[in-house]
């Protein structure tokens, strides 16, 4: 074989090689391309994990921190249907306590001497109504109750006005009793506009069916087209 066959055999070889290295180095660089598309494509297992943890961890927090937010509209669903459930679970009062129905309760005037209404005093004095719970169960009750004071002759009807004091609820195990004060705008039964009540229609709170007392005080100010009458009702307790 002579020099330049030999030198050109030489070339090709080399040529080979080289078209062999790019050839390879063109298709790790694809693989390389193509196994980053795939990794792109798919989160790792991890990252999904993380993703919905994070995910159902915000929902709790923001559950916890405000269930009425507009955006927690599960939380809110859930909200309203256990209130639906406590609603109709039949009058409860909190921790398996009925409230007082009318059916177990009594009410009477407290005419202790202490008691007793200062008819000279205007607007300024007060008389209390004592309701006591004469069932067999421990009951809860709380705000204000209705009242409707009757004329002697019965024909005119005074619904009287609540003041604005906050309240609570109280616990009463039989025979327990609790109270509520009602100001009284009082005057002389002989004064021009007086009015002389002959019962007070106690209905509890929460319910429709009412206690009649008889009225043992003397007559008050005939305010029930007022404003802001002197006699007025505040809550229980």
């Amino acid at each position: 074989m002579s020099s330049n066959t030999t030198a050109r055999t030489a070339r090709r070889r080399t040529l080979r090689i080289a078209a062999a290295a790019l050839t390879a180095a063109a298709a790790l660089t694809l693989t390389a391309c193509n196994d980053s598309d795939a990794n792109a494509s798919k989160p790792a297992a991890g990252a999904e994990s993380n993703g919905g943890g994070s995910s159902a961890g915000a929902q709790d927090s923001g559950a916890k921190a405000d269930p009425a937010a507009k955006g927690d509209t599960d939380t809110g669903a859930a909200g309203k249907q256990s209130s639906g459930k406590q609603a109709a679970g039949g009058d409860r009062a909190g921790s398996g306590v009925q409230r007082c129905h009318t059916s177990g309760l009594e009410a009477s005037f407290a005419t202790g001497e202490d008691a007793a209404p200062d008819p000279n005093a205007g607007g300024s004095t007060t008389t209390s109504i004592v309701l006591t719970n004469a069932g067999d169960h421990t009951c809860k009750i709380g705000g204000f109750a209705g009242v409707d004071l009757t004329s002697e002759n019965g024909g005119q009807v005074w619904s009287l006005a609540r003041s604005s004091a906050k309240y609570g609820s109280i616990t009463l195990n039989p025979g327990d009793s609790t109270d509520f004060t009602i100001n009284l705008g009082m005057t002389d039964e002989s004064e021009e506009g007086s009015y002389k009540p002959a019962f007070a229609v106690v209905t509890p709170p929460n319910e429709t069916t009412s206690l009649k007392v008889e009225w043992p005080w003397g007559a008050l100010v005939d305010q029930r087209s007022a404003t802001h009458p002197a006699t007025f009702v505040n809550p229980i307790g």
